[in-house]
């Protein structure tokens, strides 16, 4: 099926013919034949780079009035504005707001399109297709319950929406697409065939009855390293199948677990001046160059000497201007490989030629535990590159003793199956408020049926969601979030109290907005509440990131806190999770000193966090303390530092 065959105007068949888009892959063909042209509801679960994001454009060019782009991530949405903006005649919109009426095609996160609901953005209903990217995200923990209701909640509003859900392959998209009323589209195809393998040692078993051998250097110590039964560890493996590929001409992509291993891994395959394999010495300076010219923090000036050797780390502690050099290097090939975490696997377009995956496993709370099978597969979908690769590798590295296990988990099994987690408590608490303060429902009957176009009441019921709304109303009654207005002898209505309706407009959850009022009662009490106060009281909210509190510097936070007892608005006896509240008298410290004229060098040097990290903190502080102003005028509340707090943010 050609391009120039679709129901599309010239000057976009134009446009992807300039980009060499003139024949349809087959899924993409399917997709047609299912009817995106047409207005029809379709899901497309088909690999990486089995082109997504041309089926949405089907979808978004052929509707009968504006579309919402909806993706997990930031970074990710600025890709797809810039893909969106590009094409002939149509205004592109990002992020929300009632400023975006109007545009052609609006790119937000799922979380931005349901505050924009949360607050009356009239612009939603006028929506003719909607197209959500990543839908397999469901079944993600805190993002997965926004997503649902908010589909939910935009197919309630305009029944006749068109909606275009694409997913990695996952082991229910028949599911998802029940839910959607869509005709799925599930393929396994990709332009460029991947084979996957286990390295055991310097040697390569691949799915396709392939194999390949690399020299290992033999640097490890196996009465200490615990890797390799034969002796060799696993970053030295690693070292030798990236040396592989850069001697081909290739680039290689290295998944490890933590950003520590991020860097060590990138410092040490810095060591095989892989810039010179390539051949990208200048190229790799300037990428550098433009690394150090984002900040002068330490984080910064590793990654500029790995950018020097031709390689590159990735993970959430770097800026987004350190990100964006990294990508635009490794996409223009003056980077051989990025050393990443899992989260680069879900994030931006940044194909190569082999992709290993040297750790499967990663700690969660006090245990290590293997990936999901489809964090792996996405990773592993990162292999080959449409038009310069004959094939992608994908290579888990494991040992004697768990080259079966890796086999059975990751290369021949099936990805997990995606699981609704609107009954989680806190998400639901969330959702009924919301429900409540924006008038949708007015008793708990009402919530179920707000309920009932999710995913959720499809796979389980909407009356397995009963009980637990129950429980989140008396919830959110009891944290003064919500009232029951007497309606007669035995009936009555949910209202929204002020508290409640404000916490819900700022987008904060009911436990963030309960904490803040809180917090600025005790300190509206105080004889003097100082910007540290404030800080304290946002930071020790579920909205506020955690930040790591090492153990070299536990006793100096405890001591910090002790010393300035005064102005926090907790007592050190009166927290149910001491090391968590220690955690936000950290983050309250930075930010105050943040405030006090520190540098990012010298918060990023002493609290040993990531300058990405300062970064993230800083916008959701604006964030939270915008929502504490709204709180403090709802309550009546007088808390000056709050303002200022705000102010010299």
């Amino acid at each position: 099926m050609r391009v120039s065959d679709l129901p599309l105007a010239e000057p976009y068949v134009d446009h992807f013919a300039e980009r060499g888009i003139r024949e349809l892959y087959p899924p993409q063909a399917a997709a047609v034949d299912a009817g995106v042209c047409d207005g029809a509801n379709v899901v497309a679960a088909i690999p990486t780079a089995s082109g997504k994001t041309f089926v949405a454009e089907l979808g978004l060019l052929t509707a009968d009035g504006p579309g919402l782009y909806v993706c997990p991530l930031r970074a990710l949405a600025r890709e797809k504005y810039e893909a969106f903006a590009s094409l002939p005649g149509v205004d592109v919109g990002i992020s929300t707001g009632e400023a975006l009426a109007g545009n052609d095609v609006v790119v937000a996160t799922s979380e931005k399109v349901d505050s924009a609901i949360r607050n009356g953005a009239g612009w939603v209903d006028e929506l003719a297709c909607v197209v959500v990217d990543e839908v397999h995200l469901l079944g993600a923990e805190r993002r997965g319950p926004t997503l649902e209701v908010t589909l939910a909640t935009l197919r309630r509003r305009n029944p006749d929406v068109q909606v275009v859900a694409l997913s990695a392959t996952v082991d229910n998209p028949e599911a998802i697409a029940g839910w959607l009323d869509a005709t799925l589209v599930e393929s396994d195809w990709r332009p460029v065939d991947l084979r996957t393998g286990v390295a055991v040692g310097g040697h390569v078993d691949f799915d396709d009855g392939t194999a390949i051998d690399v020299a290992v250097a033999d640097e490890s110590d196996p009465e200490t390293d615990g890797d390799d039964d034969d002796g060799l560890d696993d970053t030295e493996v690693t070292a030798a199948l990236v040396a592989d590929t850069v001697a081909d001409g290739g680039q290689c992509l290295a998944f490890v677990r933590s950003r520590t291993e991020a860097v060590a891994l990138a410092e040490r395959l810095a060591e095989d001046g892989l810039a010179g394999e390539m051949g990208i010495g200048s190229a790799a300076e300037t990428a550098a160059d433009e690394v150090e010219a984002v900040d002068g923090t330490v984080t910064g000036r590793q990654l500029a000497d790995c950018l020097r050797s031709g390689v590159a780390f990735h993970h959430a502690g770097l800026r987004s201007g350190h990100r964006s050099v990294v990508e635009a290097a490794f996409r223009d090939r003056d980077a051989a490989c990025i050393c990443a975490t899992p989260t680069l696997a879900a994030g931006v377009n940044v194909p190569a030629r082999r992709v290993v995956v040297r750790d499967q496993k990663r700690y969660a709370g006090s245990a290590m535990e293997w990936l999901p099978t489809l964090e792996v597969h996405q990773m592993c979908g990162r292999a080959g590159r449409p038009g310069l690769d004959p094939h992608g590798e994908a290579v888990l590295v494991g040992d004697e003793d768990t080259e079966a296990e890796l086999v059975e988990r990751y290369v021949e099994g099936e990805p997990e199956a995606v699981e609704s987690k609107l009954a989680d408590p806190a998400s639901l608490r969330t959702h009924v408020l919301s429900a409540i303060a924006t008038g949708f429902a007015e008793t708990e009957e009402e919530i179920l049926g707000v309920f009932e176009g999710t995913f959720y009441a499809r796979e389980a019921g909407a009356g397995g969601l009963a009980d637990a709304v129950a429980v989140a109303v008396d919830d959110l009654v009891a944290a003064g979030m919500v009232r029951r207005e007497t309606g007669g002898v035995d009936a009555y209505r949910l209202v929204a109290t002020p508290v409640g309706e404000t916490t819900s407009k700022q987008y904060v959850r009911p436990e963030t907005g309960e904490r803040i009022v809180a917090g600025l009662r005790t300190a509206a009490e105080m004889a003097s509440a100082t910007t540290l106060t404030v800080f304290e009281v946002i930071c020790d909210t579920p909205d506020m990131q955690d930040t790591y509190l090492g153990n070299e510097e536990r006793a100096e936070i405890y001591r910090f806190a002790r010393a300035n007892a005064g102005q926090l608005t907790t007592a050190m006896g009166e927290t149910d999770d001491f090391e968590e509240w220690l955690e936000s008298v950290k983050t309250a410290r930075i930010l105050d000193e943040w405030i006090g004229g520190a540098a990012v060098e010298e918060l990023v040097d002493a609290y040993r966090i990531g300058p990405g990290d300062l970064d993230s903190r800083i916008e959701r502080a604006e964030w939270l303390l915008s929502a504490a102003e709204a709180l403090a005028e709802t309550t009546g509340l007088s808390v000056p530092a709050v303002s200022r707090a705000r102010a010299r943010l």
